[in-house]
């Protein structure tokens, strides 16, 4: 009979080592230490150069270490064992970052790309109608004709908007963008306001009506103290107290309803109180500040290719915030409506089941496919199809459009979302289908209501990962004539365009070594900040609906 080691012993899975179990998981655990590190060196260098830190004298660490990084490291540690501390500090800073950056991309949008008085039209056709209708269909859980409503304000809406453009832009040119704004956006927002302080923060009716008249009240009363500041002007007033106090209120009001987490908002105390502590302390020692790459004129002005100092990523910007909602809304409409076909209606036996089990192992393999080929497809089908056919094809295709971009980065990460989305919804048990059956719902209630609430968590999980991959692509980008340098943002769906990656690749080839690391760094820090805020907002509405799943 043989003897078993001390490491060894027997189980129903045959001879287990521990020995070998105890290796497997410190090697595991160093290969994550090094992976880790690795990343952390490779991001504080690009950090180090994008903020020009080596130019910083030691007097301004010091000021900072004390009044910012001590602090914060404190708190760091103090909430390391509460998680919900954690949470809420995770998102008072998301949706407040959140919360600028959609400021700040909505005034482009609404100044730079469309006038007002073309806002102020496609609101009333398009916007106006299927926000109104969604709200109508979340107190009236019963109206089946709201999904359809909101589908022919989204394909009909802008038919109506184009033909009654003339007409509706005279009118909104007569309110004037000031009035346009508080109509189409403060208003809105008041309504919005309202439904989440009763629907999600659970207040009573009273405060939340008051909460929904506070905000046009609040917008009317403000505008006598916006008019002494000259550098922001009413609009811009109007569409941050929406687009920033949004988020960030309903972030401070539910934070500030559970006591556990109350603690949370040292986080943002902290950071701010120790900025300007830092800034007055280095100002009163006199410490040589750093020169960064990265600031404002950075963000706001165009490329140069000749001089460093005056090189900017603002048209780039423009162009891949074009590109990720275009992406995001197409992928997650196709996408997920692919994948609930498949998982829902498609038949799995017979000749029909067959081409579907065919079509499953398409996507599979479609998943794995380089992006260059992609990048063919869409110049094969979006660029070249167009150029052959002239004046019949739609004007939107062509060369380094932003609508044939936006279509190539759709397909590129289209399998990814199918699939995520297809194992989510495949991951709801059958138990809970059935029992939706029995209590006569038909199959659309039952995917509406049961399948689809449990499912999207994992749904938004596929699409968050895909849309960082697209956001970063150049290769399909270079193939359908993309620019790599743009002096001036696109002026719509159908002009041409650059995007963050482009337009530092371009400059990673300049000669001068400013633009090789400084400018370069510069990129790839304010490419992270926005692919970094984007996932935080999609994980805080993943977590929200995972928690009302549960």
């Amino acid at each position: 009979m043989a003897t078993q080691t001390p490491t060894q012993e027997t189980t129903e899975f045959g001879e287990v080592s521990r020995l070998k179990g105890i290796a497997f998981k410190y090697i595991s655990f160093g290969a994550s230490i090094v992976g880790i590190l690795a990343l952390g060196i490779l991001l504080a260098y690009v950090f180090w150069d994008a903020f020009g830190l080596e130019s910083a004298g030691t007097t301004w660490y010091l000021s900072y270490t004390v009044t910012l990084l001590v602090p914060l490291l404190t708190f760091f540690a103090y909430a390391r064992t509460r998680p919900d501390v954690v949470a809420g500090a995770f998102e008072l800073f998301s949706l407040t970052l959140g919360g600028v950056m959609l400021t700040v991309a909505t005034v482009i949008v609404l100044s730079v790309i469309a006038s007002p008085p073309v806002w102020f039209a496609y609101f009333l056709t398009v916007v106006g109608p299927a926000i109104g209708m969604y709200v109508y269909g979340q107190y009236d859980r019963e109206a089946t004709w709201v999904g359809l409503g909101i589908l022919a304000a989204v394909v009909l809406g802008p038919v109506v908007g184009t033909i009654a453009l003339g007409t509706l832009s005279s009118l909104g040119a007569m309110l004037g963008a000031p009035g346009i704004y508080f109509l189409s956006l403060v208003l809105p927002g008041a309504g919005m306001a309202a439904f989440l302080a009763h629907d999600r923060l659970e207040l009573s009716k009273r405060q939340s009506i008051g909460i929904g008249v506070g905000l046009p009240v609040l917008a009317i009363v403000g505008v006598p103290v916006v008019d002494m500041v000259p550098q922001i002007a009413r609009s811009v007033w109007l569409i941050g107290l929406v687009m920033f106090g949004l988020p960030v209120g309903y972030t401070v009001v539910n934070t500030a309803q559970r006591r556990e987490r109350w603690a949370a908002f040292a986080f943002p105390a902290i950071a701010i109180l120790g900025f300007l502590l830092g800034e007055f302390v280095v100002g009163v020692v006199g410490a040589t500040e750093p020169s960064p790459w990265l600031d404002w004129q950075y963000v706001t002005s165009g490329p140069s290719i000749s001089n460093a100092a005056e090189a900017g990523l603002y048209p780039a910007i423009i162009g891949s915030v074009f590109l990720i909602v275009l992406v995001s809304v197409f992928t997650f409409v196709f996408g997920v409506g692919t994948a609930i076909y498949l998982e829902e209606y498609a038949p799995a036996t017979g000749p029909l089941g067959t081409i579907t089990r065919l079509i499953n192992v398409n996507i599979s393999n479609l998943a794995g496919v380089p992006s260059v080929v992609y990048g063919l497809l869409g110049l094969g089908i979006f660029v070249n199809i167009n150029a052959q056919l002239g004046p019949i094809t739609y004007a939107g295709f062509g060369v380094g459009t932003v609508f044939t971009a936006s279509l190539t980065l759709s397909l590129l990460i289209l399998p990814i979302v199918v699939i995520s989305a297809q194992e989510a919804i495949r991951s709801v048990p059958d138990s809970l289908r059935q029992a939706s059956y029995g209590m006569g719902a038909t199959r659309w209630q039952t995917i509406r209501n049961v399948v689809l609430p449990r499912s999207l968590p994992g749904i938004l999980t596929g699409t968050i990962l895909a849309l960082g991959r697209a956001i970063g692509e150049t290769a399909p980008l270079i193939m359908i004539g993309a620019a790599t340098t743009k002096f001036s943002p696109p002026s719509g769906l159908f002009s041409k365009l650059t995007a963050m990656p482009m337009q530092i690749y371009a400059w990673a080839f300049q000669p001068s070594p400013d633009f090789r690391y400084g400018v370069v760094a510069a990129g790839v820090v304010t490419l992270l900040i926005v692919l970094l805020t984007m996932n935080s907002v999609a994980i805080l509405v993943r977590n929200k609906y995972q928690q009302e799943a549960h």
